[in-house]
């Protein structure tokens, strides 16, 4: 028998109400207990909590009846007033009546063993309650509501259907093969994987609105980089000296930005230089550029052009600062014009032309983090077995009819994958994992 666990459900810190919750086969035994009845389940009762003639607090008290909990287990919250001095009593009580302590994770992991949520629905969970912006708290909602799942669940019906038609000529080889079926099972598997690779190709766009569009911000020493970090966040975040090589390091902050949350990171300038430290932070600053998502090229615009300084790709900003200085932009805009660059006009000492960069930059992520498509793979766990999926596909139309047999167990493994992704097949050191990282008291 499972023991019961309990946590605090709500924030720490002092606050009017806090919530406790417990969960396991005691639930019931401790509520009668503490409150001197069992409530109605899924109604809130209010009353006295007592231990031993002791008087704990007063709270409003629900029971919920397993299966019909978040855990699937017999369950319990008890909303009592926020004082750490209530909460340490509390806890006490609990520890003498059997109950333990929950680790994180564990009520949306005894949720997901109770069949109760799938692997995607648990993770979806832990999402919504990191959720910073409002297209971090939609895409977690719409996964934790079955979204994500719905898509999967189809492509895995799909692929059955085409493993049972293959393992019927297994079955009877000797039977001959119609052409229209043949044709048909081999563009039924193309479509597939078409579809699980466009899946693939999107689950950066479920990345990038789960964890930040990563914006980098790189150029030359003194360009005005950390200047213009400041005024995106609005913030003394990084120093800004006339000193060449002042940022020597990756700073990195958050930014909103309408419904989308963006990384921004300072970068150290980019010259040719033998000193160790500022060296090491160049490197870290190309690093950091390569693996962005769009990259704001910072240029002083008082100074001569050099195109070679800057690796742009198409679709980077050029942000042409210190306009109070410059005399004419016409290379700038030649070197623009050939490599598919924006151009911004700022004098950042001036507070001039930030708020077109910020306007710019919230229609780009409204751009490519649209919501409204269908939901993307949102951890690289779900991109590794999509992965799989769309690799045992492509063996399998490769290896053709001849072989049915290396067929039927290629799309095995695709339906392996599958099984993966939703928990049903993961080893217990996965679940280990990906628990971790939740929260205490989910």
């Amino acid at each position: 028998m499972k023991q019961t666990i309990f946590a605090l459900a709500s924030a720490q810190g002092r606050a009017g109400v806090a919530v406790i919750r417990i969960s396991g086969p005691q639930s019931a035994e401790v509520v009668s207990h503490l409150l001197g009845c069992l409530p109605k389940p899924r109604y809130a009762s209010f009353g006295r909590l007592r231990h031993g003639g002791e008087i704990l607090d007063e709270a409003l008290t629900l029971y919920f009846k397993g299966p019909k909990s978040f855990t699937g287990e017999d369950c319990a919250e008890f909303h009592v007033h926020g004082s750490q001095a209530v909460l340490d009593r509390l806890y006490a009580v609990l520890r003498e009546q059997g109950l333990r302590p929950a680790e994180p994770g564990e009520f949306s992991r005894r949720a997901f063993e109770n069949g109760k949520l799938d692997l995607t629905q648990a993770e979806a969970i832990s999402d919504l309650v990191e959720a910073e912006s409002e297209a971090q708290r939609q895409q977690a909602l719409t996964q934790l509501g079955g979204g994500f799942k719905a898509r999967y669940v189809d492509w895995r019906g799909r692929l059955i259907v085409i493993l049972a038609h293959i393992e019927a000529l297994v079955d009877f080889p000797d039977e001959d093969i119609p052409q229209s079926l043949s044709e048909r099972i081999t563009a039924d598997m193309a479509a597939l994987k078409s579809e699980v690779g466009a899946g693939l190709q999107d689950s950066q766009r479920g990345r990038q609105i789960r964890e930040g569009y990563r914006i980098a911000i790189m150029g030359k020493p003194n360009a005005g980089k950390s200047s213009l970090f400041n005024a995106l966040l609005q913030t003394d975040a990084a120093i800004v000296t006339p000193i060449a090589g002042t940022t020597r390091d990756v700073i990195e902050a958050h930014l909103r930005l309408g419904a989308y949350t963006a990384l921004i990171y300072d970068t150290a300038g980019l010259r040719e230089t033998k000193d160790i430290v500022e060296s090491e932070g160049i490197r870290r600053a190309w690093l950091r550029g390569n693996s962005a998502d769009l990259r704001l090229w910072v240029i002083d615009s008082s100074e001569p052009f050099a195109p070679d300084m800057y690796d742009c790709r198409s679709g980077d900003y050029l942000v042409c600062n210190k306009m109070d200085k410059a005399s004419t932009l016409t290379d700038i805009e030649r070197f623009s014009e050939d490599m598919g660059l924006k151009i911004f006009r700022t004098a950042l000492t001036q507070s001039l032309g930030v708020e077109a960069i910020l306007s710019a930059l919230q229609a780009h992520l409204e751009q490519q983090l649209s919501l409204n498509t269908f939901p993307a793979a949102t951890r690289e766990r779900h991109m590794q077995r999509l992965q799989e999926v769309e690799a045992a596909l492509g063996r399998a139309l490769h290896i053709g009819f001849d072989t049915p047999e290396l067929m039927a167990e290629d799309l095995r493994q695709a339906i392996s994958g599958f099984d993966a992704l939703f928990g049903r097949t993961d080893v217990e050191q996965v679940l280990d994992h990906i628990f971790s990282s939740f929260c205490i008291g989910k």
